[in-house]
């Protein structure tokens, strides 16, 4: 017997748009050393707060970035509006002098970020730090942490007011303390004002897929795969989505060289959709807010590989079935898709090496008889065959044609009429 809950309609859709680019930019991205810098050099926030003049933010081009995000295959993006170092990228409305519109820019970012994302169809979404380093957050007193709470709430309901529908908040750095951190005034901030709007609070490094306050709408998979939950009982349906950066830092880092390839994002995509997760993978703009060649590059070319395979990333839900490896199957529309990982290329064997993997794989516990395979990347017929009881179908992978290397290779099995 399933007792599992229905999703609410806002999860329900937040689930549907599937694939999510983060961007974390601000004061930090000068210093060229990722987003922690100010806690790991241990710069006082007086003498930080000093690198609000020479913030230009010249190359900063919200209509690009959501250009970028649409070709990419994106459907959501989540823009940080201000991290632990305190700086916002908005309008403070007197709340605070350290913030974008105080700088040399003098631009509200997060006003230009909501509106080009709504021309290209993304859906925009805001993060904002719990942890604040310029109010000590982690470490003040009871009654400074009273008064931080109040300028806290009293900033995200700016954004709450002035910015329009947004999909949802993306809050972090509950964990740097044990405290009460009111999040009953604060989501109801959020509910008074956006309704349908999703509510994430980041669990960290190590409490992935950990459930919080009853307002929540997503647990959170930071830096890891996620899995699949079992949802029965649970008093609301969440869903889950599993953040990642594209190299090793959340913000810009000069000398990070360690990017992931195409192919580890195509795989981690596909083991988020595997489980009904949403996969939020980050970009780091740099100190004047322009996007690094090769993260530009690489996302278009993800982007692709999204555009081969339609709207089963999106839409597709997870069918309880065993298959082989990584393989699992998304069902969308009356039509079953197997994703097939770990293929290799055919051809002579002076040029291609080890092809072991291909051929027939077994999907047990199948509910439908099928009447047709076609791969997705080329419209190829399949072979395949079905138990007399349907319930095992063997489909044969016979990997890749020279030149070609999907890295994940999906077909569709349709079912017969």
């Amino acid at each position: 017997m399933n007792n599992s809950p229905e999703p609410l309609p806002r999860i329900a859709r937040f689930e549907r748009l599937g694939y999510g680019l983060f961007v974390h930019w601000g004061l930090y991205s000068q210093l060229e050393h990722g987003e922690w810098i100010q806690s790991h050099r241990k710069i006082l926030p007086e003498e930080y707060r000093k690198m609000i003049g020479t913030f230009t933010a010249a190359d900063f081009n919200a209509t690009y970035l959501a250009k970028l995000a649409r070709v990419s295959g994106f459907r959501y993006a989540c823009l940080g509006t201000r991290h632990h170092e305190g700086f916002s990228l908005y309008d403070t409305r007197g709340l605070s002098d350290f913030d974008s519109l105080h700088s040399p820019a003098g631009r509200d970012f997060v006003w230009e970020f909501v509106q080009a994302c709504r021309k290209e169809g993304i859906v925009p979404f805001l993060y904002h730090t719990l942890l604040d380093w310029q109010w000590n957050s982690a470490e003040c007193s009871e009654e400074s942490f009273d008064a931080y709470l109040d300028y806290l709430h009293a900033s995200v309901e700016i954004l709450c007011k002035h910015y329009g529908e947004l999909g949802g908040f993306w809050f972090d750095g509950k964990w740097s303390r044990q405290a009460d951190w009111k999040e009953d005034r604060l989501y109801a901030i959020i509910r008074r004002h956006q309704p349908e709007a999703i509510i994430i609070n980041n669990t960290g490094l190590d409490a992935r897929g950990i459930t919080g306050h009853p307002e929540l709408d997503s647990v959170t998979f930071e830096q890891g795969l996620p899995t699949a939950p079992d949802r029965s009982g649970w008093p609301k349906y969440l869903a889950g989505e599993m953040c990642e950066t594209i190299n090793s830092h959340w913000g810009f880092g000069k000398l990070d060289f360690n990017y992931k390839s195409i192919g580890e994002i195509i795989r981690h995509l596909c083991a988020c959709r595997k489980t009904g997760s949403n996969y939020l993978l980050n970009i780091g703009p740099t100190a004047s807010g322009g996007i690094p060649c090769y993260e530009d590059a690489l996302l278009r070319k993800v982007g692709e590989w999204v555009a081969i395979h339609g709207d089963v990333l999106y839409l597709g839900r997870p069918v309880d079935v065993l298959c082989q490896g990584q393989d699992f199957v998304l069902y969308h529309s009356g039509i079953y898709y197997y994703f097939a990982h770990d293929l290799h290329r055919k051809g002579d064997t002076h040029v291609v090496v080890g092809s072991s993997q291909n051929g027939p794989r077994a999907i047990d516990h199948f509910p439908q008889t099928i009447a047709e395979v076609v791969w997705m990347d080329d419209g190829e017929s399949g072979r395949f065959s079905q138990s007399a009881d349907n319930t095992l179908l063997t489909l044969d992978c016979s990997g890749f044609d020279y030149g070609n290397d999907l890295v994940v290779r999906v077909a569709e099995l349709r079912p017969s009429p």
